[in-house]
Protein backbone atom coordinates (compact mmCIF):
# COMPACT_ATOMS: atom_id res chain seq x y z
CA UNK A 1 0.00 0.00 0.00
CA UNK A 2 3.12 2.68 0.89
CA UNK A 3 4.68 1.47 -2.50
CA UNK A 4 1.70 2.23 -4.02
CA UNK A 5 1.34 5.76 -2.29
CA UNK A 6 5.05 6.74 -3.49
CA UNK A 7 4.47 5.41 -7.02
CA UNK A 8 1.15 7.66 -7.06
CA UNK A 9 3.40 10.61 -5.74
CA UNK A 10 5.56 10.38 -8.33
CA UNK A 11 3.42 10.31 -11.24
CA UNK A 12 1.87 13.41 -9.79
CA UNK A 13 5.48 14.88 -9.93
CA UNK A 14 6.34 13.63 -13.44
CA UNK A 15 3.29 15.41 -14.39
CA UNK A 16 3.57 18.52 -12.77
CA UNK A 17 7.33 18.64 -14.60
CA UNK A 18 6.11 18.46 -17.72
CA UNK A 19 2.87 21.10 -17.10
CA UNK A 20 5.44 23.36 -15.91
CA UNK A 21 8.31 22.93 -18.76
CA UNK A 22 5.04 23.18 -21.16
CA UNK A 23 4.28 26.39 -19.60
CA UNK A 24 7.85 27.72 -19.93
CA UNK A 25 7.92 27.19 -23.59
CA UNK A 26 4.42 28.95 -24.29
CA UNK A 27 5.50 31.61 -22.17
CA UNK A 28 9.21 31.49 -24.27
CA UNK A 29 7.65 31.49 -27.57
CA UNK A 30 5.32 34.11 -26.62
CA UNK A 31 8.13 36.79 -25.91
CA UNK A 32 9.67 35.71 -29.17
CA UNK A 33 6.88 35.96 -30.93
CA UNK A 34 6.08 39.37 -29.36
CA UNK A 35 9.67 40.54 -30.34
CA UNK A 36 9.50 39.11 -33.83
CA UNK A 37 5.95 40.93 -33.92
CA UNK A 38 7.91 44.41 -32.78
CA UNK A 39 11.06 43.96 -35.21
CA UNK A 40 8.87 43.26 -37.95
CA UNK A 41 6.93 46.48 -36.73
CA UNK A 42 9.75 48.81 -36.54
CA UNK A 43 11.22 47.70 -39.79
CA UNK A 44 8.05 48.54 -41.36
CA UNK A 45 7.67 51.49 -39.96
CA UNK A 46 7.06 54.04 -42.56
CA UNK A 47 7.72 58.03 -42.54
CA UNK A 48 4.41 59.71 -44.00
CA UNK A 49 6.23 63.18 -45.11
CA UNK A 50 7.21 64.11 -48.78
CA UNK A 51 9.50 67.06 -49.20
CA UNK A 52 8.71 69.11 -51.81
CA UNK A 53 10.29 71.96 -53.29
CA UNK A 54 9.65 75.22 -55.63
CA UNK A 55 11.52 78.28 -57.04
CA UNK A 56 10.66 81.69 -55.90
CA UNK A 57 7.72 81.57 -54.27
CA UNK A 58 5.36 84.77 -54.37
CA UNK A 59 2.41 84.21 -52.30
CA UNK A 60 0.61 81.07 -51.14
CA UNK A 61 -3.09 83.02 -52.65
CA UNK A 62 -3.55 80.73 -55.32
CA UNK A 63 -5.57 83.35 -57.32
CA UNK A 64 -2.94 86.07 -56.83
CA UNK A 65 0.46 83.43 -57.50
CA UNK A 66 2.30 83.98 -60.92
CA UNK A 67 4.23 80.61 -59.92
CA UNK A 68 2.84 77.68 -61.69
CA UNK A 69 5.00 75.39 -59.13
CA UNK A 70 3.04 76.99 -56.37
CA UNK A 71 -0.34 76.94 -58.17
CA UNK A 72 0.53 73.20 -58.42
CA UNK A 73 1.35 72.26 -54.64
CA UNK A 74 -1.59 74.91 -53.42
CA UNK A 75 -4.29 72.33 -54.81
CA UNK A 76 -3.60 70.37 -51.69
CA UNK A 77 -4.77 73.10 -49.90
CA UNK A 78 -7.24 75.08 -51.76
CA UNK A 79 -9.93 72.95 -53.73
CA UNK A 80 -12.32 74.07 -56.95
CA UNK A 81 -15.46 73.30 -58.09
CA UNK A 82 -14.44 71.05 -60.51
CA UNK A 83 -11.42 68.93 -60.94
CA UNK A 84 -9.04 67.52 -63.31
CA UNK A 85 -8.70 64.00 -63.01
CA UNK A 86 -5.65 61.58 -64.20
CA UNK A 87 -7.06 60.57 -67.65
CA UNK A 88 -8.76 64.50 -67.51
CA UNK A 89 -12.41 64.30 -66.73
CA UNK A 90 -14.07 66.84 -65.16
CA UNK A 91 -15.00 65.32 -61.86
CA UNK A 92 -17.08 66.98 -58.91
CA UNK A 93 -15.83 68.43 -56.06
CA UNK A 94 -17.07 71.39 -54.09
CA UNK A 95 -19.61 71.15 -56.41
CA UNK A 96 -21.46 68.26 -56.77
CA UNK A 97 -23.31 68.01 -59.29
CA UNK A 98 -23.98 70.70 -62.71
CA UNK A 99 -26.34 71.12 -65.10
CA UNK A 100 -26.46 72.98 -68.58
CA UNK A 101 -29.89 74.22 -68.55
CA UNK A 102 -29.50 75.85 -71.91
CA UNK A 103 -26.23 77.46 -74.01
CA UNK A 104 -25.47 80.09 -71.86
CA UNK A 105 -27.02 78.68 -68.04
CA UNK A 106 -25.26 76.37 -65.73
CA UNK A 107 -27.04 75.38 -62.22
CA UNK A 108 -24.47 74.43 -59.56
CA UNK A 109 -25.10 72.11 -56.45
CA UNK A 110 -22.68 72.56 -54.07
CA UNK A 111 -21.61 70.17 -51.48
CA UNK A 112 -22.92 70.68 -48.04
CA UNK A 113 -21.10 69.36 -45.93
CA UNK A 114 -18.06 71.56 -46.36
CA UNK A 115 -16.10 73.48 -43.76
CA UNK A 116 -13.30 75.24 -44.48
CA UNK A 117 -9.87 74.43 -42.11
CA UNK A 118 -10.98 76.85 -39.43
CA UNK A 119 -14.62 75.53 -38.97
CA UNK A 120 -16.56 78.18 -41.26
CA UNK A 121 -19.09 77.08 -43.40
CA UNK A 122 -18.13 76.51 -46.96
CA UNK A 123 -21.32 78.28 -49.26
CA UNK A 124 -22.55 79.67 -52.50
CA UNK A 125 -21.56 83.02 -51.30
CA UNK A 126 -17.75 81.88 -51.37
CA UNK A 127 -18.11 81.02 -55.12
CA UNK A 128 -19.38 83.91 -56.30
CA UNK A 129 -16.97 86.03 -54.14
CA UNK A 130 -13.75 83.88 -55.80
CA UNK A 131 -15.35 84.89 -59.40
CA UNK A 132 -15.86 88.44 -58.62
CA UNK A 133 -12.21 88.64 -57.92
CA UNK A 134 -11.38 86.82 -60.93
CA UNK A 135 -12.54 89.43 -62.73
CA UNK A 136 -11.11 92.28 -60.57
CA UNK A 137 -7.39 90.76 -61.17
CA UNK A 138 -5.21 89.90 -63.71
CA UNK A 139 -5.23 86.15 -62.52
CA UNK A 140 -3.34 82.42 -64.15
CA UNK A 141 -7.64 81.76 -63.72
CA UNK A 142 -8.85 85.08 -64.94
CA UNK A 143 -9.85 83.67 -68.14
CA UNK A 144 -11.97 80.76 -66.77
CA UNK A 145 -14.59 83.19 -65.79
CA UNK A 146 -14.20 85.34 -68.75
CA UNK A 147 -17.14 84.59 -70.50
CA UNK A 148 -19.30 84.47 -66.82
CA UNK A 149 -21.73 87.70 -66.91
CA UNK A 150 -23.61 86.53 -63.85
CA UNK A 151 -24.12 84.51 -60.60
CA UNK A 152 -27.16 84.41 -59.11
CA UNK A 153 -27.46 82.73 -55.55
CA UNK A 154 -30.36 80.97 -55.60
CA UNK A 155 -29.26 79.44 -51.81
CA UNK A 156 -26.43 78.80 -49.58
CA UNK A 157 -25.95 75.41 -51.45
CA UNK A 158 -27.12 76.32 -54.94
CA UNK A 159 -26.27 79.17 -57.77
CA UNK A 160 -27.03 79.63 -61.50
CA UNK A 161 -24.06 80.93 -63.67
CA UNK A 162 -24.78 82.93 -67.05
CA UNK A 163 -22.66 83.02 -69.91
CA UNK A 164 -22.25 85.76 -72.09
CA UNK A 165 -21.91 83.22 -74.91
CA UNK A 166 -21.70 79.48 -75.20
CA UNK A 167 -18.48 77.82 -74.17
CA UNK A 168 -17.85 74.18 -74.82
CA UNK A 169 -17.03 72.50 -72.06
CA UNK A 170 -17.93 74.99 -69.85
CA UNK A 171 -17.68 72.78 -67.06
CA UNK A 172 -14.15 72.24 -67.26
CA UNK A 173 -13.49 75.89 -66.51
CA UNK A 174 -14.87 76.06 -63.23
CA UNK A 175 -11.32 74.07 -62.14
CA UNK A 176 -10.12 76.79 -60.16
CA UNK A 177 -9.60 77.54 -56.57
CA UNK A 178 -12.21 78.86 -54.47
CA UNK A 179 -11.45 81.06 -51.12
CA UNK A 180 -13.64 81.97 -48.09
CA UNK A 181 -15.40 85.39 -48.13
CA UNK A 182 -15.94 85.45 -45.03
CA UNK A 183 -12.17 85.05 -44.18
CA UNK A 184 -11.49 88.37 -46.87
CA UNK A 185 -14.27 90.18 -44.91
CA UNK A 186 -11.30 90.76 -42.69
CA UNK A 187 -8.75 90.68 -44.53
CA UNK A 188 -6.48 92.50 -47.27
CA UNK A 189 -7.15 90.46 -50.55
CA UNK A 190 -4.46 92.18 -52.34
CA UNK A 191 -1.68 91.86 -49.48
CA UNK A 192 -0.46 88.47 -51.00
CA UNK A 193 1.89 87.60 -47.40
CA UNK A 194 -1.41 86.60 -46.25
CA UNK A 195 -2.40 83.12 -46.21
CA UNK A 196 -6.17 81.96 -46.76
CA UNK A 197 -7.54 79.09 -45.64
CA UNK A 198 -8.55 76.11 -47.90
CA UNK A 199 -11.35 73.67 -47.52
CA UNK A 200 -8.58 70.86 -49.00
CA UNK A 201 -7.27 67.66 -47.67
CA UNK A 202 -4.32 69.69 -46.39
CA UNK A 203 -3.61 73.12 -44.62
CA UNK A 204 -0.76 75.66 -44.31
CA UNK A 205 0.32 74.73 -41.13
CA UNK A 206 3.46 76.70 -40.53
CA UNK A 207 5.14 79.43 -43.37
CA UNK A 208 8.87 80.70 -42.64
CA UNK A 209 10.90 82.69 -45.55
CA UNK A 210 12.37 79.55 -47.41
CA UNK A 211 10.23 76.48 -45.38
CA UNK A 212 6.47 76.14 -45.51
CA UNK A 213 4.51 73.09 -43.89
CA UNK A 214 1.12 71.03 -44.59
CA UNK A 215 -0.58 68.79 -42.58
CA UNK A 216 -3.85 67.51 -42.96
CA UNK A 217 -6.81 69.47 -42.27
CA UNK A 218 -8.98 67.65 -39.94
CA UNK A 219 -11.99 69.42 -41.29
CA UNK A 220 -11.67 67.64 -44.72
CA UNK A 221 -15.21 67.04 -46.17
CA UNK A 222 -14.38 63.57 -47.68
CA UNK A 223 -14.36 60.86 -44.64
CA UNK A 224 -14.41 57.97 -47.00
CA UNK A 225 -10.99 58.24 -48.36
CA UNK A 226 -7.42 57.66 -46.04
CA UNK A 227 -5.20 60.23 -46.46
CA UNK A 228 -2.16 58.20 -46.21
CA UNK A 229 0.77 61.01 -46.51
CA UNK A 230 0.59 62.95 -43.27
CA UNK A 231 3.12 65.44 -43.61
CA UNK A 232 4.37 67.99 -46.61
CA UNK A 233 7.65 69.57 -46.24
CA UNK A 234 7.89 72.44 -49.15
CA UNK A 235 11.47 74.37 -49.02
CA UNK A 236 11.97 77.30 -51.07
CA UNK A 237 14.76 78.10 -53.38
CA UNK A 238 15.89 80.89 -55.29
CA UNK A 239 16.00 79.31 -58.59
CA UNK A 240 14.90 76.64 -60.99
CA UNK A 241 18.44 75.36 -60.82
CA UNK A 242 18.86 75.45 -57.21
CA UNK A 243 16.01 72.75 -56.84
CA UNK A 244 17.04 70.84 -59.24
CA UNK A 245 20.16 70.87 -57.14
CA UNK A 246 18.54 70.32 -54.10
CA UNK A 247 16.29 67.18 -55.76
CA UNK A 248 20.38 65.60 -56.35
CA UNK A 249 20.93 66.04 -53.47
CA UNK A 250 18.02 64.12 -51.90
CA UNK A 251 16.72 67.29 -50.23
CA UNK A 252 13.39 66.85 -52.27
CA UNK A 253 11.46 63.99 -53.38
CA UNK A 254 9.73 64.92 -56.52
CA UNK A 255 10.31 67.22 -59.29
CA UNK A 256 7.97 67.75 -62.39
CA UNK A 257 9.22 69.47 -66.02
CA UNK A 258 8.63 69.62 -70.06
CA UNK A 259 12.24 70.74 -70.10
CA UNK A 260 13.81 68.12 -72.55
CA UNK A 261 17.25 68.75 -71.14
CA UNK A 262 16.19 67.61 -67.14
CA UNK A 263 19.07 65.20 -67.51
CA UNK A 264 22.04 67.86 -67.99
CA UNK A 265 20.78 69.23 -64.91
CA UNK A 266 19.88 65.99 -61.97
CA UNK A 267 22.11 63.48 -63.75
CA UNK A 268 20.91 59.93 -64.73
CA UNK A 269 20.97 57.88 -61.62
CA UNK A 270 19.65 58.08 -58.00
CA UNK A 271 16.14 58.64 -59.44
CA UNK A 272 13.09 56.96 -61.49
CA UNK A 273 11.00 58.55 -63.78
CA UNK A 274 7.44 58.60 -65.31
CA UNK A 275 7.09 60.64 -69.08
CA UNK A 276 4.33 61.30 -70.57
CA UNK A 277 3.03 63.51 -73.15
CA UNK A 278 2.65 66.90 -72.46
CA UNK A 279 -0.09 69.92 -73.59
CA UNK A 280 2.38 71.17 -76.71
CA UNK A 281 1.14 70.18 -79.69
CA UNK A 282 2.14 70.52 -82.99
CA UNK A 283 0.38 70.03 -86.45
CA UNK A 284 -0.40 70.67 -90.13
CA UNK A 285 -3.70 72.04 -91.47
CA UNK A 286 -4.17 71.84 -94.82
CA UNK A 287 -7.04 74.27 -96.82
CA UNK A 288 -9.22 71.98 -98.11
CA UNK A 289 -10.33 74.64 -99.86
CA UNK A 290 -7.23 74.73 -102.09
CA UNK A 291 -7.71 73.24 -105.45
CA UNK A 292 -5.78 70.54 -105.29
CA UNK A 293 -5.35 70.17 -101.42
CA UNK A 294 -8.92 69.74 -101.39
CA UNK A 295 -9.00 66.53 -102.96
CA UNK A 296 -8.71 63.50 -100.25
CA UNK A 297 -5.93 61.45 -102.17
CA UNK A 298 -3.38 64.71 -102.32
CA UNK A 299 -3.69 65.17 -98.64
CA UNK A 300 -3.52 61.05 -97.69
CA UNK A 301 -0.63 60.60 -100.04
CA UNK A 302 1.41 64.03 -98.05
CA UNK A 303 0.66 61.98 -94.57
CA UNK A 304 1.72 58.86 -95.96
CA UNK A 305 5.42 61.06 -97.06
CA UNK A 306 5.92 62.30 -93.65
CA UNK A 307 8.10 60.36 -91.40
CA UNK A 308 7.08 61.46 -87.70
CA UNK A 309 9.86 59.43 -86.20
CA UNK A 310 12.59 60.74 -88.62
CA UNK A 311 10.99 64.35 -87.63
CA UNK A 312 11.61 63.01 -83.53
CA UNK A 313 14.68 61.91 -83.81
CA UNK A 314 16.53 64.45 -85.84
CA UNK A 315 14.90 67.53 -84.92
CA UNK A 316 14.18 66.56 -81.02
CA UNK A 317 16.86 64.17 -80.38
CA UNK A 318 13.98 61.46 -79.24
CA UNK A 319 12.69 63.76 -76.79
CA UNK A 320 9.43 64.11 -77.86
CA UNK A 321 6.83 62.03 -78.33
CA UNK A 322 5.15 61.20 -82.01
CA UNK A 323 1.29 62.17 -82.14
CA UNK A 324 -1.70 60.92 -84.14
CA UNK A 325 -4.27 63.07 -83.05
CA UNK A 326 -5.07 65.82 -80.84
CA UNK A 327 -7.08 64.12 -78.27
CA UNK A 328 -4.39 60.91 -77.85
CA UNK A 329 -2.25 62.29 -75.08
CA UNK A 330 -4.44 60.10 -72.27
CA UNK A 331 -7.86 61.74 -72.62
CA UNK A 332 -10.72 59.86 -71.18
CA UNK A 333 -12.76 60.48 -74.51
CA UNK A 334 -10.28 58.73 -76.69
CA UNK A 335 -8.40 55.28 -76.02
CA UNK A 336 -7.88 54.51 -79.68
CA UNK A 337 -4.30 55.79 -80.32
CA UNK A 338 -4.55 54.68 -84.10
CA UNK A 339 -5.75 58.27 -85.85
CA UNK A 340 -2.74 58.31 -88.05
CA UNK A 341 -2.69 57.32 -91.88
CA UNK A 342 1.20 55.77 -91.19
CA UNK A 343 4.37 56.54 -92.65
CA UNK A 344 4.08 54.60 -95.86
CA UNK A 345 5.70 56.12 -99.04
CA UNK A 346 4.55 53.24 -101.57
CA UNK A 347 0.93 53.94 -100.53
CA UNK A 348 2.25 57.53 -101.30
CA UNK A 349 3.35 56.23 -105.02
CA UNK A 350 0.01 54.07 -105.61
CA UNK A 351 -2.56 56.16 -104.16
CA UNK A 352 -1.10 59.32 -107.00
CA UNK A 353 -1.02 56.72 -109.67
CA UNK A 354 -4.19 55.57 -109.34
CA UNK A 355 -5.37 59.18 -109.70
CA UNK A 356 -3.99 60.06 -112.61
CA UNK A 357 -0.74 61.31 -111.68
CA UNK A 358 2.69 60.84 -113.48
CA UNK A 359 6.35 60.99 -111.59
CA UNK A 360 8.25 63.10 -114.14
CA UNK A 361 11.44 65.15 -113.75
CA UNK A 362 11.50 63.98 -109.79
CA UNK A 363 8.26 65.14 -109.49
CA UNK A 364 4.37 64.33 -109.50
CA UNK A 365 2.68 65.91 -112.31
CA UNK A 366 -0.83 65.89 -113.59
CA UNK A 367 -2.18 67.27 -117.27
CA UNK A 368 -6.15 68.28 -117.29
CA UNK A 369 -7.27 70.49 -120.22
CA UNK A 370 -3.91 70.99 -121.87
CA UNK A 371 -2.49 72.57 -118.40
CA UNK A 372 -0.12 70.61 -116.26
CA UNK A 373 0.07 70.88 -112.53
CA UNK A 374 2.53 69.76 -109.80
CA UNK A 375 1.78 68.96 -106.36
CA UNK A 376 4.16 71.99 -104.86
CA UNK A 377 2.54 74.02 -101.98
CA UNK A 378 3.28 76.89 -99.15
CA UNK A 379 3.67 75.69 -96.08
CA UNK A 380 3.51 78.92 -93.50
CA UNK A 381 5.50 78.48 -90.54
CA UNK A 382 6.35 81.51 -87.63
CA UNK A 383 9.50 82.86 -88.05
CA UNK A 384 9.70 83.64 -84.49
CA UNK A 385 9.64 79.73 -84.28
CA UNK A 386 12.71 78.25 -84.86
CA UNK A 387 12.33 74.90 -83.53
CA UNK A 388 9.05 74.67 -86.34
CA UNK A 389 11.30 76.10 -88.88
CA UNK A 390 13.53 73.16 -88.67
CA UNK A 391 10.70 70.82 -88.27
CA UNK A 392 9.07 72.57 -91.60
CA UNK A 393 12.84 72.04 -93.30
CA UNK A 394 12.64 68.34 -92.33
CA UNK A 395 9.16 67.82 -93.75
CA UNK A 396 9.88 69.84 -97.15
CA UNK A 397 13.51 67.53 -97.32
CA UNK A 398 10.86 63.95 -96.89
CA UNK A 399 8.24 65.29 -99.51
CA UNK A 400 10.96 66.13 -101.91
CA UNK A 401 12.24 63.00 -101.89
CA UNK A 402 8.86 61.91 -102.69
CA UNK A 403 8.53 63.75 -105.09
CA UNK A 404 5.74 66.52 -103.56
CA UNK A 405 7.54 70.15 -103.42
CA UNK A 406 7.11 71.97 -100.42
CA UNK A 407 7.82 76.02 -100.30
CA UNK A 408 8.50 77.32 -97.02
CA UNK A 409 7.24 80.87 -96.53
CA UNK A 410 8.50 82.58 -92.88
CA UNK A 411 5.79 84.91 -91.36
CA UNK A 412 5.91 87.59 -88.94
CA UNK A 413 4.07 86.69 -85.58
CA UNK A 414 1.59 89.58 -87.03
CA UNK A 415 1.47 87.74 -90.29
CA UNK A 416 0.81 84.48 -89.30
CA UNK A 417 -1.83 85.48 -87.23
CA UNK A 418 -3.74 87.60 -90.34
CA UNK A 419 -3.13 84.43 -92.41
CA UNK A 420 -4.88 82.40 -89.73
CA UNK A 421 -7.99 84.31 -89.74
CA UNK A 422 -8.16 84.96 -93.57
CA UNK A 423 -7.28 80.77 -94.11
CA UNK A 424 -4.80 82.43 -96.92
CA UNK A 425 -2.37 79.61 -97.01
CA UNK A 426 -2.04 76.00 -98.73
CA UNK A 427 -0.71 74.81 -95.02
CA UNK A 428 0.01 75.88 -92.65
CA UNK A 429 2.51 74.61 -89.27
CA UNK A 430 0.43 74.74 -86.20
CA UNK A 431 1.50 74.72 -82.32
CA UNK A 432 -1.38 74.47 -79.54
CA UNK A 433 -1.22 74.07 -75.63
CA UNK A 434 -3.82 71.99 -75.31
CA UNK A 435 -6.83 72.12 -73.01
CA UNK A 436 -7.54 69.88 -70.34
CA UNK A 437 -11.53 69.57 -71.70
CA UNK A 438 -11.76 67.71 -74.60
CA UNK A 439 -12.77 70.55 -77.07
CA UNK A 440 -12.28 70.15 -80.86
CA UNK A 441 -13.58 73.21 -82.38
CA UNK A 442 -10.52 74.42 -83.86
CA UNK A 443 -10.27 71.28 -85.85
CA UNK A 444 -13.86 70.62 -86.87
CA UNK A 445 -16.12 73.39 -85.29
CA UNK A 446 -16.89 76.75 -87.63
CA UNK A 447 -14.09 78.42 -88.89
CA UNK A 448 -11.90 75.86 -88.55
CA UNK A 449 -8.14 75.89 -89.29
CA UNK A 450 -8.56 73.76 -92.81
CA UNK A 451 -11.68 75.12 -93.88
CA UNK A 452 -13.21 71.74 -93.42
CA UNK A 453 -16.73 70.64 -93.41
CA UNK A 454 -18.17 67.65 -93.55
CA UNK A 455 -22.54 66.74 -92.51
CA UNK A 456 -21.17 64.17 -90.54
CA UNK A 457 -18.01 65.98 -88.52
CA UNK A 458 -20.96 68.93 -87.96
CA UNK A 459 -23.17 66.27 -87.08
CA UNK A 460 -21.01 64.78 -83.88
CA UNK A 461 -20.12 68.32 -83.05
CA UNK A 462 -23.53 68.98 -82.50
CA UNK A 463 -23.84 65.49 -80.48
CA UNK A 464 -21.12 65.61 -78.61
CA UNK A 465 -21.95 69.01 -77.65
CA UNK A 466 -25.94 68.37 -76.51
CA UNK A 467 -25.12 64.74 -74.40
CA UNK A 468 -23.93 64.14 -71.12
CA UNK A 469 -23.60 60.15 -72.18
CA UNK A 470 -20.08 59.04 -71.32
CA UNK A 471 -20.40 56.18 -73.90
CA UNK A 472 -22.15 58.47 -76.82
CA UNK A 473 -19.57 60.93 -76.10
CA UNK A 474 -16.82 58.12 -76.42
CA UNK A 475 -18.10 56.73 -79.27
CA UNK A 476 -19.00 60.07 -81.19
CA UNK A 477 -14.71 60.82 -80.83
CA UNK A 478 -14.14 58.01 -82.09
CA UNK A 479 -15.95 58.76 -84.75
CA UNK A 480 -14.35 62.23 -85.67
CA UNK A 481 -10.67 60.14 -85.21
CA UNK A 482 -11.92 57.82 -87.89
CA UNK A 483 -12.45 61.04 -90.38
CA UNK A 484 -9.22 62.64 -89.28
CA UNK A 485 -7.39 59.65 -90.15
CA UNK A 486 -9.23 58.87 -93.50
CA UNK A 487 -10.08 62.48 -94.84
CA UNK A 488 -6.91 63.74 -93.58
CA UNK A 489 -7.97 67.63 -93.23
CA UNK A 490 -4.73 67.56 -89.90
CA UNK A 491 -1.71 65.86 -89.63
CA UNK A 492 -0.97 65.36 -86.06
CA UNK A 493 3.16 65.60 -85.51
CA UNK A 494 4.22 65.47 -82.48
CA UNK A 495 3.69 66.67 -78.17
CA UNK A 496 6.60 67.34 -75.94
CA UNK A 497 7.62 65.44 -73.21
CA UNK A 498 6.40 65.66 -69.61
CA UNK A 499 9.03 64.07 -67.20
CA UNK A 500 8.36 63.36 -63.28
CA UNK A 501 11.30 62.66 -61.64
CA UNK A 502 11.32 61.17 -57.93
CA UNK A 503 13.45 59.46 -55.17
CA UNK A 504 13.11 55.76 -55.54
CA UNK A 505 12.34 54.99 -52.12
CA UNK A 506 9.07 56.76 -52.62
CA UNK A 507 5.94 54.47 -52.55
CA UNK A 508 2.79 54.96 -54.29
CA UNK A 509 0.84 54.75 -58.01
CA UNK A 510 2.27 58.04 -59.75
CA UNK A 511 -1.16 59.29 -61.53
CA UNK A 512 0.73 62.90 -62.45
CA UNK A 513 -0.32 64.40 -66.26
CA UNK A 514 0.48 67.80 -67.32
CA UNK A 515 -2.54 68.86 -65.70
CA UNK A 516 -1.53 68.16 -62.22
CA UNK A 517 1.60 66.27 -61.68
CA UNK A 518 0.83 65.66 -57.72
CA UNK A 519 -2.02 64.00 -59.01
CA UNK A 520 -2.95 61.36 -56.25
CA UNK A 521 -0.10 62.90 -53.77
CA UNK A 522 -2.53 61.88 -50.77
CA UNK A 523 -1.28 58.25 -51.37
CA UNK A 524 2.37 58.38 -51.34
CA UNK A 525 4.90 58.38 -48.61
CA UNK A 526 8.49 56.80 -48.24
Amino acid sequence: MKSNIFKYLFIVFVILIVIVAVFIIKKNEKKGETKEETTSSESKEVVREIKLGMAQCDTLNPLLTKNKNVQEITRLVYEPLVDISSDYKATPVLAKEWAKQDDTTYIIKLRENVKWSNGDKFTSADVQFTCDKLKENNSIYSNNVAHINNIEIVDDYTLKIYLNQEVPFFEYYLNFPILSKTFYDTQDYNNTSIVPIGTGKYKVDNIQANFITFTQNTNWWDRETKLSLEKISINVYESIGELYNAFKLGNVDIITTDNSNIQEYIGTIGYSTKEFKGRQHDFIAFNTQNELLGKQEVRKAISYAIDKNNIVSNVFQNKYYTSNFPLDYGSWVYQDKNSSAGYNPEQTNQLLTENGWSYKNSYWQKTENYKTKKLEFNCIVKASNSQQISVAQNIKTQLANQGIIINIQQYSDGQYNIAINSKSYDMILCGINLSPNPDMSIFFGDNNLANYYTDESSDLMKEIKNTTDDAKIKEDYSKLAEIYRNDIPYISLYNNKHTVAYNTSLAGEIKSNWYNSLCGIETWYK
